[in-house]
């Protein structure tokens, strides 16, 4: 099975400047203690670790690079792939509701690696309270700055937030919208689940939305398919093989599983698929949304 990883990072917290990588404290984080994280993580890491899958391409997502110096990330990555080819694309980082948006977007103007960006949007920590970041004017006039661009988003955000979403979407409705994580179902309770089906029920409803299937472990727990299998193959059904794509979110999700866990794992839950469905999820969907077909 050929392979597009949809979502991974590179790093080098030694020469380059992520705060939560090498200031103390660390930073509270949704798989707990992440101090194997803290190491530079490069082509040759990648590359042992998934010796065994035939990855054809990849995706780098942005690690949160200090954000004083936003363009910083995407210029060290469009360096490295123009010394050894790798990544084939980039999602960089980008405040949406800052003032120095325009700057940064100009800078991307220059960076063909850079096809989406990702602001995290504030959220509530559970579901309930105050409307969360994506319905502040300032981070809606910054979106629709993206369609000028030519550019999509890249967006996380736990899933009781996601009907904020529709608001994009009507501003800007040819900015694809790609969800990280599945939308992060951290809740795995019967009603948990029941409200994260709904919400990406709605959420798919858009046009311009996309899924990427990752980021699913649980703290403390080991990735394991029988507690992954049901939201795998839900967010097939909901979005479809055609809006939906496999991704490592690597070193992260290195912390709850190997990279033969978690797509032995994605392998498994799609083994009764038709194979063009099967390609669209391992690369085919990956290849056309982010520009690289």
């Amino acid at each position: 099975m050929k392979i597009v990883d949809a979502h991974h990072h590179f790093w080098d917290p030694i020469r380059n400047d992520h705060p939560w990588l090498s200031q103390q404290p660390p930073i509270a984080f949704r798989y707990g203690d992440y101090s194997a994280l803290r190491r530079p993580f490069m082509p040759p890491d990648y590359d042992e670790l998934s010796s065994r899958w035939d990855v054809i391409a990849s995706i780098t997502m942005e690690g949160e690079w200090n954000p004083a110096d936003p363009t910083g990330e995407a210029r060290w990555m469009q360096n490295l792939h123009d010394e050894i080819g790798r990544p084939v694309a980039h999602v960089a980082q980008a405040w949406l509701d800052r003032d120095d948006l325009e700057q940064v977007l100009r800078t991307y103007r220059r960076l063909p690696l850079v096809r989406s960006v990702r602001h995290k949007p504030r959220a509530n920590p559970a579901p309930g309270g105050p409307p969360g970041g994506m319905t502040c004017q300032s981070f809606l006039e910054g979106f629709r700055r993206l369609s000028d661009e030519g550019l999509m988003f890249d967006l996380q955000t736990p899933w009781w937030h996601l009907f904020e979403a529709e608001n994009l979407s009507l501003l800007a409705p040819h900015v694809p919208i790609i969800l990280n994580h599945a939308g992060l179902p951290s809740d795995r309770s019967a009603s948990g689940l029941a409200a994260w089906r709904d919400a990406l029920m709605q959420f798919a409803v858009l046009p311009n939305t996309f899924i990427k299937i990752s980021g699913l472990g649980l703290a403390g727990r080991p990735w394991q398919i029988q507690e992954n299998l049901v939201i795998i193959q839900d967010c097939i059904t909901i979005f479809g093989p055609h809006r939906a794509m496999f991704a490592s979110n690597f070193p992260v999700d290195g912390l709850c599983g190997s990279f033969d866990t978690i797509f032995s794992g994605f392998d498994q839950a799609t083994t009764n698929l038709p194979a063009a469905d099967r390609d669209s999820l391992f690369y085919d969907t990956a290849l056309a949304v982010y520009g690289m077909t």
